[in-house]
């Protein structure tokens, strides 16, 4: 139904956002997608997939962001909770069906994120055959960097994607790496959503995953763009 300035609300709408970098202006989010094994170390790494699948997609909520030098509490129902380093694609433009020659037309920016994962709770949902949702959509598991604009980052093909917990670095590649490079994502995603302004779309982690526990601190890093900070502090009573 449409709304406006002066509708009223029993439960008041939250707004999810990230700074843009060089703006005084927020990128509200209305959708988190996450890519599936798109670096073929990591999928040799995990021995769950064949190489050759296809992307496949899941979705975090909105409201599981985390801004940059955050902290954040161990998260409840895991004792394998796991980093993932990821460039993060900021859609600004609606698409839908969008071939990968325009795919990157509907681009507004890029960023460094973290896809924060219940490793035993998504490998249950695997053995039993059930959504990956308890793994991978809970609270605070979307940590993300500010939105660098296309005109200052370009499209970053390349370059390395590193991330160290307390000064050691656990994981190392490349985005040349990616197999399903950006472009091919946003349009193969665009086969199965209309894509909207508000959109973000995590694109897959190097090798090197591994668990955390509390009192660690993250610094994730991709060429070009600011670091991500994330300090884990002990469990929620």
């Amino acid at each position: 139904m449409p709304v406006n300035a002066s509708t009223n609300y029993a439960v008041a709408p939250e707004v999810h956002a990230l700074p843009i970098a060089g703006s005084s202006d927020l990128f509200a989010v209305r959708r988190i997608y996450c890519v599936g094994r798109n670096y073929l170390d990591h999928i040799r790494e995990m021995k769950e997939a064949d190489e050759r699948d296809p992307p496949f997609f899941f979705q975090k909520p909105a409201d599981a962001l985390v801004q940059n030098r955050a902290s954040i509490p161990y998260p409840d129902d895991t004792q394998d909770f796991q980093y993932e380093i990821e460039l993060v694609v900021a859609i600004g433009a609606q698409g839908r069906k969008v071939s990968v020659a325009k795919a990157l037309d509907l681009v507004f920016g890029y960023g460094v994120g973290l896809d924060m994962t219940r490793r035993d709770r998504q490998r249950d949902a695997r053995d039993r055959r059930l959504p990956w949702e308890m793994g991978k959509s809970f609270d605070g598991s979307a940590p993300c960097t500010a939105i660098v604009p296309v005109a200052k980052s370009g499209h970053p093909d390349r370059g390395a994607i590193t991330l160290h917990v307390n000064g050691v670095e656990k994981q190392r590649g490349d985005l040349s790496e990616l197999i399903w490079k950006v472009p091919e994502i946003i349009a193969n995603l665009s086969m199965q959503y209309e894509l909207r302004p508000g959109d973000l779309i995590f694109t897959g982690t190097p090798a090197g995953v591994g668990p955390l526990v509390p009192g660690d601190r993250i610094v994730g890093e991709i060429a070009g763009f600011e670091q991500l900070h994330l300090h884990i502090t002990e469990p929620r009573a």
